[in-house]
């Protein structure tokens, strides 16, 4: 078995959450680098593109978190082996991926700006994906994305709504999921209570 290094920031939610609840789910070993936001900085000089998460693969430096996802999925047996339900997984991954882009032009932004730049959102793109979501998984049977079963295109989309729903995002209603798409409410809820999910966010809250 590899040995694995995941980096990311001391936070229950952001890029790397899909795959550290993969390898969590698949009871794969790695070690869950954890940093400050002040350690970012620095950190990032030493990575590629200066972003996280980053992978180390025995020792072997790996970037892009879809990438990482869909590996910690392959190890964590939760990535479609079927081409064609491969090729819906891999939709979602992207489509959330972009809708995390969007978002993230937010971070950094202080005051009116940051309130004009989530307002923005709210009327626009975050509803957009979000019906969209809604629509694939209502067409694929309502209970997950691909595969019929669970798969890291579940993983980013919990971690997705789950972050809307936080209350750590100003002038990002808490109930805005709930009117533009109130599916992702139950199916949110229902994720949450995988065994091992339950588990995995019930040991960072002891």
């Amino acid at each position: 078995m590899s040995t694995l290094q995941l980096t990311y920031f001391d936070i229950d939610g952001g890029r790397a959450e899909p795959a550290r609840l993969a390898l969590h789910i698949g009871g794969i070993a790695f070690e869950d680098k954890r940093f400050a936001f002040p350690e970012f900085a620095e950190l990032r000089k030493s990575t590629p593109f200066g972003q996280v998460p980053t992978l180390h693969v025995d020792g072997v430096l790996v970037t892009q978190s879809d990438a990482i996802t869909r590996y910690a999925g392959k190890l964590a047996g939760l990535y479609p082996t079927d081409p064609f339900q491969a090729l819906l997984c891999d939709e979602v991954l992207t489509a959330v991926e972009d809708a995390n882009i969007k978002l993230g032009t937010s971070f950094g932004l202080t005051g009116d700006a940051l309130k004009e730049a989530r307002t923005a959102l709210v009327n626009g793109p975050l509803p957009l994906y979000l019906g969209w979501l809604q629509t694939q998984l209502q067409a694929h049977g309502g209970a997950f994305f691909a595969d019929n079963r669970l798969t890291v295109a579940d993983l980013k989309v919990f971690v997705f709504v789950r972050g809307l729903r936080s209350g750590r995002l100003d002038h990002v209603p808490l109930d805005l999921v709930e009117r533009v798409a109130p599916a992702l409410v139950g199916y949110l809820e229902r994720i949450a209570q995988t065994p091992a999910i339950a588990q995995y966010y019930a040991r960072s809250k002891a």
